[in-house]
């Protein structure tokens, strides 16, 4: 009697915990080849009873089900027919199964690459731009060169550079709810509610405070009626939240309701999570983070720069580098200037440097297309295209631009190295160090060859190794 290849599949498939259990299926000659999302979810019993299995193990990171030549072709079939499951290659399956192998911390700097990549295009050449419009307009403003900005050439340049980072929590939603397997729209209007003109500017908190609160519990819990604008964390945790809640809803409401219901209920639900929870839980931990960098700055010997200049890009990940504007009035109008700027800056150069040589190391065309005009941005102050597109993504180029960056905030500390005013960093940083221009120059120099030449040994090149993922 010939076999029931959908009544075995379907065996399997209840076997290991459903569809959403699957992260990846393909199968070789002889087996079939799952990864497993929570190994605690197979009955292993069922699997072993399952029809048509001569025996199943566990390796690289794989469920590996033994069907023989022939039978297992037709029982995958049926397997990704029945789960709505996309097909995968073996070899897409091993990368899948080494994903989840992954500690969670690595998983989530991939999930960061996984959101950020696909929107690189869209801020690179507006980070490059933006560089250069920043840099001219304080030069403008403080007498270094006249530029005519009240004409249309002008202004349409300033509108093109400006975009993307002003609606940067709407295409974080977007590619992050693609990324947790949400509706990317729905994704792009949670980025639009956490950067809703009805809420204040994140960007005035630190010069205005805080202009107006609510009540959640009255007497007892309020929430400061302020956006995200800057901040990363908070839009992508909002798509995960979104994501949990949306696929659930899809599987107890009714499908002639669906339509409506579900995404009305996701993203409201969702709203009030993140207004009332996840936001003041983010701006908390902003300000303890804030107030253990004063205490830094205080350490001798330059070593607490050392500390906030190797910091200072993963607080760019999570947008809390907004609110340094804070220190540096704060140290202005205490000293005239702001020796914080000057770590900010070294910091800065620092991931210039290592994405540079991933620039200049790298042979494949598209990750060098990305990583130089990155770089430049990023030696200019825009630093986010470089973090987010290239060093993050391979981490290694990360950390050692941290290093670099440290290296010279340290320097600069020693040297005291202050600025005038604040507002630009990186090249024309050095627009604000007219007093000490060879310091400035040297911190510069070691912050890009530290970072250039760590990222330049540590590095390894994946069209080199045949892989498009970080080494």
């Amino acid at each position: 009697m010939a076999m029931d290849y959908q009544e075995a599949a379907r065996q399997i498939l209840d076997a290991i915990g459903g569809p959403d259990n699957v992260v990846s299926a393909a199968h070789c000659a002889t087996r079939l080849r799952l990864v497993i999302a929570d190994d605690s979810k197979v009955d292993q019993k069922k699997v072993d009873d399952a029809l048509g299995a001569k025996g199943n193990f566990k390796a690289s990171g794989q469920l590996q089900v033994i069907y023989g030549t022939g039978t297992v072709n037709k029982v995958y079939d049926e397997f990704i027919k029945l789960g709505h499951i996309t097909a995968a290659t073996k070899a897409e399956a091993k990368e899948a199964a080494a994903e989840q192998q992954k500690n969670p911390f690595m998983r989530a700097i991939k999930l960061l690459g996984d959101v950020f990549v696909p929107i690189i295009p869209a801020i690179v050449a507006s980070g490059l731009l933006l560089g250069i419009m920043s840099a001219l307009s304080f030069m403008d403003s403080n007498g270094f060169i006249t530029l005519s900005t009240d004409n249309a050439w002008y202004q349409i340049l300033n509108l093109v550079s400006n975009t993307a980072f002003t609606f940067l929590q709407i295409l974080i939603g977007f590619s992050a709810a693609s990324a947790f397997g949400a509706n990317p729209y729905l994704g792009a209007v949670m980025g639009m509610i956490l950067i809703n003109p009805a809420l204040q500017n994140a960007n005035t908190v630190a010069t205005d405070g805080v202009l107006q609160t609510f009540p959640v519990i009255p007497g007892v819990y309020s929430i400061e009626w302020t956006g995200y604008q800057g901040h990363v964390i908070p839009i992508v945790i909002a798509a995960g939240i979104l994501a949990f809640i949306e696929k659930r809803l899809h599987k107890v409401v009714p499908e002639a309701f669906d339509l409506f219901v579900t995404p009305l209920v996701s993203v409201a639900a969702t709203a009030y999570i993140v207004m009332i929870a996840v936001g003041p839980i983010f701006v908390w931990a902003e300000n303890a983070i804030l107030g253990a960098i004063q205490v830094l700055l205080t350490l001798p010997l330059g070593i607490g720069s050392l500390i906030m200049g190797a910091l200072y890009a993963p607080t760019v990940v999570t947008g809390i580098h907004q609110m340094y504007t804070t220190i540096d009035l704060g140290q202005i109008a205490s000293y005239g200037v702001t020796y914080w700027l000057p770590l900010a800056s070294a910091a800065n150069i620092g991931q210039a440097g290592a994405a540079l040589a991933v620039a200049l190391k790298t042979r494949d065309v598209k990750i060098r297309s990305l990583a130089l005009p990155s770089s430049l941005s990023a030696f200019m102050g825009i630093t986010e295209p470089a973090i987010f597109g290239v060093n993050l993504r391979f981490f290694k180029p990360f950390i050692a631009g941290c290093i670099g960056g440290g290296l010279g905030a340290m320097f600069a500390s020693i040297v005291g190295l202050a600025a005038s005013g604040t507002g630009v960093t990186g090249i024309f940083g050095i627009l604000l160090c007219l007093n000490q221009p060879v310091q400035y120059v040297i911190m510069f120099a070691i912050a890009a060859a530290a970072s250039f030449g760590l990222t330049f040994v540590l590095y390894r090149d994946p069209s080199a190794e045949g892989s498009t993922e970080a080494a």
